[in-house]
């Protein structure tokens, strides 16, 4: 599609490129280089149509996913505050159906991100404080993101990132724990705990909770906070799974490499995946 940066955005036709490059490997140029003021407003229209899209094909929309929210990478990439995009039933797994094996091979230059999972058992509000917003999740896990970029070399604006699914590719979840009775341990968990993450055994990136916005926990109180803002997309409701954010600096992976995390402080299972 032959986009001009000084035509009016047609928000359609971004959608229908970005849809049409989902899953074939393919790359294209970021929309921030080919339309003039294409914006996050304009990006989180672009999610909508293309959610619609997906559902249009079967897909179902299951959760969220939210992206830089690690201040120590908003640098390398160019992006200096989060954003957020859908995962769906086929694009989540959990470790316990797939075992430790999972293909890349659909994936454009996919780098990996480890990260904290929370599924809802109530819709959080807004106005609700760390305490109340830890309340409403219902099981916290460990998992993987496979983040992808369908833009060459990972050069992209803040608002092609939205409207390129939020960056996301899969996201593969470890065991799970049950929060309720137990808020005040998760609370200094989560926002405490420290992890180092491994490919084939060495160490290649360490990381703590408080790089994620603080924690976890608010990263996803700031994901409330932004869809309450949203006129467009909807709010989180219960039973909506939750990725936070990559722990360390999002590493690429090939075919052949096995990576494992070790997490310190924090009651969860490590977790290990091999690539094929």
């Amino acid at each position: 599609m032959n986009l001009k940066k000084d035509a009016p955005i047609d928000l359609q036709a971004v959608a229908n490129e970005v849809f049409v490059t989902l899953g074939t490997g393919r790359q294209i140029e970021p929309f921030s280089s080919r339309i003039r003021e294409f914006n996050l407003d304009d990006a989180y229209r672009v999610t909508a149509v293309v959610r619609k899209m997906r559902e249009g094909r079967g897909e179902l929309p299951v959760g969220r996913k939210i992206g830089f929210t690690n201040r120590t990478i908003w640098s390398e990439y160019n992006v200096y505050a989060p954003i957020w995009g859908y995962i769906f039933d086929r694009t989540v797994y959990h470790l316990s159906d797939i075992g430790d094996t999972f293909s890349i091979a659909n994936l454009v230059q996919p780098r990996i991100e480890p990260e904290i999972v929370f599924r809802l058992a109530e819709a959080p509000a807004p106005d609700m404080d760390e305490k109340t917003v830890l309340a409403s999740i219902d099981w916290v896990a460990h998992g993987f993101e496979i983040v992808q970029s369908i833009f060459p070399g990972w050069q992209f604006a803040a608002p092609d990132t939205v409207a390129a699914f939020g960056l996301h590719g899969a996201l593969l979840i470890g065991p799970r724990l049950p929060v309720a009775g137990r808020t005040e341990h998760w609370s200094q968990a989560l926002s405490t705990f420290e992890i180092a993450l491994k490919r084939n055994d060495t160490a290649v990136a360490h990381g703590c909770a408080s790089d994620v916005l603080g924690g976890p926990v608010s990263a996803l109180r700031h994901l409330v906070e932004i869809l309450s803002r949203d006129r467009i997309n909807p709010p989180l409701i219960v039973g909506e799974i939750v990725t936070t954010g990559t722990l360390t600096r999002a590493l690429p992976v090939a075919a052949g490499e096995t990576w494992t995390t070790e997490l310190i402080g924090i009651p969860l299972d490590n977790i290990r995946v091999r690539f094929v």
